[in-house]
C-alpha cells in the first residue's frame, strides 16, 4: 500500500526535472485521440525508449491509458525501475500539463490504482471505464478488458503463473533477437508467434473479442476499445467496432482517432525505417494496420 502511494506521489512530484526527457519538437503526427495500453513499466520487457519516441512525435487532444501502465505484479516480485521508465511517466505528465486530456483506466497489473478512481493526479484522471464520442458521433466504451478474462476472474493464481511464464518467454526472446541482430536479421516475436499458432491461444483471443463486443452491444454503444491481451486488432464484430490497441512490450502499437472520427492502428515498430526514409528526404509515416 505504501509503495503504491509512493508511485502516485512520484507522478505529481514537482521537484522532478524530467531528467532524460528530450525537449519537445514539433510532432510529426496529430490526432484527435490516442489509446495506448499494456506498457508494463517496471518490467525488463517494457519498450520504454520506443514509447518515449512515440510520445515525442505524437500529439492529441485526448490520451487514454487503457490499463497495465505500471506492472505492480512484477514490481512486487522484483524491483525494476530504470530512468527510462520514469521518463515515460514524466512525459505523460508533461502532456497533461500542456493541455492534453489524459485519462487512466487501471488494469489488472496496476489494479492498486483502482482505489483512486475518480481522483486526479498531476492532471491525469483515473477512471474505471469511459465513454468516448468520436468526431463522427460514435460512442466507444473504453475498458482494460481483464474483467472478460476468465483466468483473471476465476483463478488469479493461474494468471500469476502465466505472467511468470510470459516474462520467461520475453527474456528468451530478447536473447534470441540479440543473436538475430548480430546475424543481420529483423526482430521476431516468439510470444506473438505462439499466440497465433497455438490453437488454444487463438481460441482464447477469439472468445475474448466476442465477449467484449457482446457486452458493448448491451450497453448501447457503437464500439469498444480495450487492451489486456497484447493483440492489436480493429474489426467489426456483428456491427460493433472492436478495437484493441495492443501493447508496448512486443507489438509497439497504438489506436488513434483522426479528426474526422476515423480509427486506425499505428504500428510504431516500423518507425525506425520511417526515420531512415526521412534522412533520405522522404516524409515519415507510421504504418497503419487497419481503418474503421
Amino acid at each position: 500500500m505504501q509503495r503504491d502511494v509512493a508511485f502516485l506521489r512520484a507522478w505529481v512530484d514537482p521537484s522532478d526535472p524530467e531528467h532524460g526527457v528530450v525537449a519537445d519538437e514539433a510532432p510529426r503526427r496529430r490526432y484527435r485521440s490516442v489509446w495506448i495500453s499494456d506498457l508494463h513499466l517496471g518490467t525488463p520487457g517494457c519498450q520504454a525508449h520506443a514509447l518515449l519516441d512515440f510520445l515525442k512525435h505524437v500529439e492529441s487532444e485526448h490520451l487514454f491509458l487503457v490499463g497495465d501502465i505500471i506492472d505492480g505484479w512484477q514490481l512486487r516480485r522484483s524491483w525494476y525501475w530504470p530512468q527510462a521508465h520514469n521518463d515515460v511517466v514524466q512525459k505523460l505528465l508533461r502532456k497533461a500539463r500542456k493541455g492534453t486530456r489524459v485519462i487512466f483506466i487501471p488494469g489488472n497489473h496496476d489494479e492498486f490504482a483502482r482505489r483512486y478512481v475518480e481522483h486526479n493526479f498531476g492532471g491525469v484522471d483515473v477512471a474505471e471505464e469511459w465513454i468516448h464520442e468520436t468526431a463522427d458521433g460514435r460512442k466507444l466504451w473504453i475498458i482494460h478488458g481483464d474483467l472478460f478474462d476468465g483466468v483473471i476472474q476465476c483463478a488469479k493464481w493461474l494468471a500469476h503463473v502465466g505472467d511468470t511464464l510470459y516474462e520467461f518467454t520475453l527474456k528468451l526472446n530478447r536473447h534470441l533477437n540479440s543473436l538475430r541482430a548480430r546475424l543481420g536479421l529483423p526482430y521476431w516475436s516468439l510470444s506473438k508467434y505462439l499466440k497465433l499458432k497455438v490453437k488454444r491461444a487463438v481460441s482464447y483471443v477469439g472468445d475474448f473479442e466476442t465477449a467484449v463486443a457482446r457486452e458493448a452491444r448491451k450497453r448501447g454503444v457503437q464500439g469498444v476499445v480495450c487492451g489486456h491481451i497484447h493483440h492489436a486488432e480493429l474489426r467489426d464484430i456483428d456491427g460493433i467496432v472492436y478495437a484493441n490497441d495492443g501493447d508496448w512490450v512486443e507489438s509497439l502499437t497504438a489506436l488513434v482517432e483522426h479528426f474526422d472520427g476515423r480509427l486506425e492502428i499505428v504500428d510504431w515498430s516500423q518507425h525506425a525505417s520511417d526515420a531512415a526514409q526521412a534522412a533520405r528526404g522522404a516524409v515519415p509515416a507510421p504504418v497503419v494496420a487497419e481503418a474503421a
